[in-house]
C-alpha cells in the first residue's frame, strides 16, 4: 500500500514520528503540500494522510487507486466529502483529541482579558513596581469572572467541556446549540437571549452555512457592551470586519482568537492590530501530548480500515 502523507510539518516540528504507519505501507512524506500539487502528488497513492491539505473532487478524479482519505484532524472542510462516497472512497477524522488543549485556551484568553496579566506583568519588568509608592497598584482594569455569565454557542464534546469548567470557576452558563442535549445541567436558550445575557462569548460550533458569520454587525449589536468574544471554532464563523468595528468602538471589551478567516493569517487582515484583540496561529490542538494523541488515532484508523472495520467515518 503506497501511503502519502501530504502535510507534515502541520502537525510536528521534529518532535513527533510518524513511523508507526509504515507497518501498513510505504510512506511518502512531503512537509506542505500547495493546492496546485495535490493531484500529482496523490495520483497513485492508495491511502491519504493530510490535514489541511484540500482534496478535492478534481484532486480525487486524477487518483484512480485510491481508496481512503484519514484526516489528520476533527474538522473535514479540506475534502470533498461528497465526491470522496461516490467514489467509494472511505474519509475518517479524528474526534475528540484536542478538547483538552481548546477548553485550556479558551481560559487562557479569559484570564488574560479579564486580569490584564501581560500589561502587569510588562510593567513589572519595565520597573515601574520598584517605583510604586505603594505596595500594590493597579491601573489596568481586572474583572473577576466569578458570577458573570458566559454564552457556549455549541454544546458538543468541547462546548460541554468548556461549560463544566466555567461552572466550577463560579461562573453563570448559558448554553445555545442546534440541539438540545439530554441531560444538560445548563439552561439552553435561544441566540439572541445568549447575545444579551452573557458577559462572556465563546463559539464551540461547527463551520456551516447557517454558522458562517454568525457573529456580524447585527448579532454585534444585539451583545452587552463590553462583552468579550472568544473563538475557536471556525474563523469564518466570525465576520471579521464587523469585529473589528466593535473593538474599535469599544461595543466589545476583548477578543481572543485562535482562527481567522484566512489562515495563515492575510495581509489585510482587518484584525490585525485591533485594540484588546488576542490572535494566537491555530494553537489549542498544539500541545505535544495533544499532537500525540491525534497521531495515535489516526493510526489505528488506518488499520481499521486495512482490517475492513473502519472507524470514525465522516462519509458514511
Amino acid at each position: 500500500m503506497k501511503i502519502v502523507l501530504t502535510d507534515a510539518d502541520t502537525v510536528t516540528a521534529g518532535d513527533i514520528s510518524f513511523s508507526g504507519f509504515t507497518a501498513y505501507g510505504t510512506v511518502i512524506r512531503y512537509d506542505v503540500t500547495a493546492p496546485k500539487q495535490a493531484a500529482e502528488r496523490v495520483r497513485d497513492a492508495d491511502a491519504v494522510l493530510c490535514n489541511k491539505t484540500l482534496i478535492t473532487a478534481d484532486v480525487m478524479s486524477k487518483a484512480e487507486k485510491l481508496k481512503y482519505i484519514g484526516i489528520l484532524a476533527t474538522g473535514c472542510n479540506n475534502v470533498d466529502l461528497d465526491f470522496a462516497k461516490e467514489r467509494g472512497i472511505v474519509v475518517t477524522n479524528v474526534p475528540g483529541y484536542s478538547t483538552d488543549g481548546v477548553v485550556q485556551l479558551v481560559f487562557s484568553y479569559i484570564f488574560e482579558l479579564c486580569g490584564n496579566l501581560s500589561r502587569y506583568s510588562d510593567s513589572v519588568r519595565a520597573g515601574d513596581w520598584k517605583k510604586s509608592p505603594t505596595f500594590s497598584y493597579f491601573p489596568y482594569p481586572i474583572t473577576c469572572i466569578a458570577g458573570k455569565t458566559i454564552g457556549v454557542v455549541g454544546y458538543g464534546a468541547i462546548g460541554s467541556r468548556v461549560a463544566k469548567a466555567a461552572d466550577a470557576l463560579g461562573m453563570r452558563v448559558i448554553v445555545n446549540s442546534r440541539t438540545q442535549k439530554p441531560g444538560c445541567p445548563f439552561p439552553f436558550v435561544d441566540m439572541d437571549t445568549l447575545l444579551a445575557e452573557s458577559d462572556i462569548i465563546t463559539l464551540h460550533c461547527p463551520l456551516t452555512p447557517q454558522s458562517e458569520n454568525l457573529i456580524n454587525e447585527q448579532t454585534i449589536a444585539k451583545m452587552k457592551n463590553g462583552a468579550i468574544l472568544i473563538n475557536t471554532s471556525r474563523g469564518p464563523v466570525v465576520d471579521e470586519n464587523a469585529l473589528r468595528t466593535a473593538l474599535d468602538s469599544r461595543k466589545l471589551a476583548g477578543a481572543g482568537l485562535d482562527v481567522l478567516r484566512t489562515e495563515p493569517m492575510a495581509e489585510d487582515c482587518p484584525l490585525f492590530g485591533a485594540p484588546n484583540c488576542i490572535i494566537t496561529p491555530h494553537i489549542a490542538w498544539a500541545a505535544f501530548e495533544t499532537r500525540k494523541r491525534l497521531l495515535d488515532i489516526a493510526e489505528k484508523n488506518l488499520a481499521a480500515f486495512i482490517n475492513g472495520a473502519p472507524v470514525n467515518v465522516v462519509n458514511g
